[in-house]
């Protein structure tokens, strides 16, 4: 049953990752239909990620209450609606008002199930979970792409994903039996913890929380925007065809999923700080490469570099959460970790997009480094204050 279970959680992760990448990949044949400027993608990413910091503050308190299974379901079922509502929308306001469901459902099944795991399986179990997530966002950019290419338009792209997460949502119902309590107790799920839930007051204070909601906020602000704005990078900046644009920015993705296949295996041998810093070296090259002169194979390169860096760093700080902060304030503070991470998604694309229209899309290299630079500094303060009070 607990492998069945293991296999359940993997359908989830596959159905988080579908949706997360189409918007950058679709996104420059959508915004000539709506009559928007290009950074219009920023205001839509923006509500998503609002939503998803209000539901990721309330994962504490609707776990306990709800259990992660039903936390999962409900939340699969609000993306699935929201992104068929995308699939019949006629206008940039209906866009808007889908975004705030689609938000509402990523934030709190996040958090519930990146705990979930945490509590309960193995590192590389988080890497391989995650690198679920990467096969869904680089499946995404794909059927996109093919509806595109098939002359059906990114309506019918939407629709069959948004079918695809009906179909998850009706699977991830049926198992909610599994989600009982591990040693046998079919009364509780294991996600329900006792207790109330802690306040955000008091999460802030606990030692390295801040540091680490710091580094969360840095690394979805650079995956985010680099996942978002690398089609248009691409064809705007290096002259790429539109259609071309939406299958390459799909390396990026196939970068994290291949580099979570491989760090599963990795933490067998190298704890989570070690996997942390590895990936930042990897985003590091990556974006050396983005600052070639024009050269598409080589910003192609640097996307497949900067996938493979991210790859390590998310699933590798989750996991680290229990035994850095304590399992009875891992829901809590991983909840404001998600939420400082979607934070980071909503301000910093859309911001990055401010700077493409009114300065030039090439600062796009520049701008991830900043980024790291800050992430580095947040995650190695994180990991010191939370050892001085071990």
């Amino acid at each position: 049953m607990i492998q069945l279970l293991l296999a359940i959680i993997y359908l989830a992760f596959i159905s988080l990752g579908l949706p997360d990448s189409l918007l950058g990949s679709v996104w420059p044949a959508m915004y000539r239909e709506f009559g928007v400027p290009v950074s219009y993608a920023g205001i839509i990413s923006m509500i998503i990620a609002i939503g998803t910091v209000v539901s990721s503050l309330q994962s504490d308190r609707l776990t306990r209450r709800m259990g992660a299974g039903r936390v999962t379901a409900i939340s699969v079922g609000m993306t699935a609606l929201a992104l068929f509502g995308f699939s019949c929308s006629h206008s940039f306001l209906a866009l808007c008002l889908w975004a705030i469901p689609y938000g509402l459902g990523a934030g709190s099944v996040d958090a519930a199930l990146n705990n979930y795991v945490a509590l309960h399986y193995a590192s590389r179990h988080m890497s391989w979970l995650h690198c679920m997530w990467g096969v869904g966002a680089s499946l995404g950019p794909y059927i996109m792409g093919f509806a595109l290419s098939g002359g059906q338009g990114w309506n019918i792209g939407y629709r069959i994903i948004a079918l695809l997460q009906i179909g998850l949502t009706i699977i991830l119902t049926a198992s909610l039996p599994l989600w009982k309590n591990r040693d046998g107790d079919s009364a509780a799920d294991t996600s329900k913890a006792a207790g109330k839930a802690i306040p955000l007051k008091d999460v802030v204070r606990i030692p390295g929380a801040k540091e680490i909601m710091t580094a969360f906020f840095c690394y979805c602000a650079l995956e985010q925007t680099t996942g978002l704005w690398g089609s248009s990078y691409l064809a705007i900046y290096h002259g790429v065809a539109p259609e071309d644009a939406a299958r390459f920015a799909s390396l990026f993705f196939l970068g994290i999923t291949a580099g979570r296949v491989i760090s599963g295996f990795m933490t067998m041998a190298l704890e989570d700080r070690k996997m942390v810093r590895l990936g930042q070296i990897f985003i590091l090259a990556g974006i050396g490469a983005l600052l070639y002169p024009k050269g598409g194979d080589m910003a192609k390169a640097g996307l497949i570099l900067i996938g493979l860096g991210c790859a390590p760093i998310y699933p590798s700080m989750i996991h680290a959460t229990p035994s850095r902060f304590g399992a009875d304030r891992s829901q809590a503070v991983i909840g404001v970790q998600m939420a400082s991470a979607y934070v980071g998604t909503c301000l910093m694309p859309p911001l990055f997009g401010l700077l493409a229209q009114y300065v030039n899309i090439a600062w796009l290299p520049g701008y991830l480094l900043l980024i790291l630079i800050l992430m580095v500094f947040a995650h190695e303060r994180s990991v010191k204050k939370a050892e001085q009070h071990v």
